[in-house]
């Protein structure tokens, strides 16, 4: 399994999975067979999670092969991502409450023992140690994988899924706070209230073809409870009006200008923001570091070639912008919320798909995919 940081790679792997898998994911999508057996899922995530793809084209391409019936799973798939940041935007309080609580517990748990060998991948139980290793050297893991090792990590290990939520961050090449945050306290349990995730002895040695023994778990364990609960907050997403005579600042989550909504327009310059660990409370892995630097320095090279004034500059320097400056939406996570703390002169602009998908994200995902034709033919798709 390799993620080369080129969209022209990224194109590559999606045009081979449509062609040779697509066929048969709805069938062999829930099985593991390990990090150099991914044929059967597509992993394209890494790339949608920074733009370097996005989800308009990759479902077209799918429907390009196969009809919408036949093809209907994999296109939940991609559009889960677009669902679970539209529930966090519309529920930005679960992200900055997470960050709080991380930093509370992060102090009781650094000499943890069992927190230690759980991240070191020594917990003596052999699909889970092995799992940490794959995250850690080769930064992916399966979607029923990463069920499985937050249900044990919370359950069986018995450790706060924050802490858990944030080793995925660290080492995930598709790390995403919406999808992340969201998805770990939907296994713990508080995501939908009492409704949780229990990893099984039986349904790893299923999808994972019997490869791993040794799997004793805690398979009763309640779900964990909160009390705390999430008002909708009102956000149309509207997009100002575009003088082309300012600058656009663009993150590491919309890294494909060229086939963007505005491509059309011609900026008086495009700045692509690098957020290093410095300006991030999670801190990211060498790894991690080094493949968004590599897509964004791709997005870089072809933004010039077609003559347009570009240049990559690190975060806190934007604060220097002195005119009013448009920023491509960043989502909820850490690059929004350096904006939210710093900066002052900028209007934001939105991405098309996320204007007219977020309204139908304020309940949960089986509402949300009952929008999914909508959605298509709304971009004639």
């Amino acid at each position: 399994m390799n993620f080369e940081t080129t969209r022209a790679k990224a194109i590559e792997k999606l045009d081979r999975f449509v062609e040779r898998n697509l066929s048969d994911y709805s069938k062999l999508r829930n099985f593991d067979f390990g990090h150099n057996k991914r044929d059967n899922v597509s992993c394209l995530s890494p790339y949608i999670t920074h733009g370097v793809l996005n989800e308009v084209e990759v479902i077209k391409k799918s429907l390009a092969k196969s009809s919408f019936s036949k093809n209907e799973k994999f296109i939940q798939e991609v559009l889960w991502r677009t669902y679970w940041k539209g529930w966090l935007e519309l529920r930005p309080s679960v992200w900055s409450d997470y960050i709080i609580s991380l930093n509370n517990i992060r102090e009781k748990y650094r000499e943890d023992p069992n927190y230690l060998k759980a991240i070191e991948g020594k917990t003596n139980i052999e699909c889970f140690d092995e799992w940490v290793k794959e995250l850690k050297k080769h930064n992916y893991l399966h979607n029923h994988t990463r069920m499985w090792f937050a249900s044990i990590w919370i359950f069986t290990l018995d450790l706060p899924w924050q802490l858990g939520a944030e080793l995925f961050l660290k080492h995930l090449y598709d790390g995403d706070a919406a999808s992340n945050t969201l998805g770990w306290r939907w296994v713990a349990g508080i995501q939908t209230q009492g409704k949780h995730y229990l990893a099984s002895e039986w349904n790893i040695k299923k999808f994972t073809n019997n490869r791993f023994q040794n799997i004793k778990l805690n398979e009763n364990a309640p779900p964990k409870m909160t009390d705390k609960t999430y008002s909708i907050i009102k956000n149309d997403f509207i997009n100002p009006e575009i003088s082309e005579d300012k600058t656009l600042v663009i993150f590491e989550n919309n890294l494909s200008f060229e086939n963007s909504d505005f491509k059309k327009f011609e900026f008086d310059k495009i700045i692509l923001a690098v957020n290093s660990n410095e300006f991030r409370n999670i801190k990211l892995s060498d790894n991690v570091i080094k493949f968004k630097s590599e897509l964004i320095n791709d997005q870089l090279e072809r933004i010039k070639s077609l003559s347009i004034n570009c240049e990559k500059v690190s975060i806190d320097k934007l604060k220097d912008i002195k005119s009013d400056f448009y920023i491509l939406y960043p989502s909820v996570g850490e690059n929004l919320d350096f904006v939210l703390s710093n900066l002052n002169n900028y209007k934001f602009i939105y991405r098309e798909l996320d204007q007219f998908s977020w309204q139908y994200c304020n309940k949960g995902f089986f509402n949300f995919k009952n929008y999914i034709p909508k959605i298509i033919s709304t971009f004639n798709l």
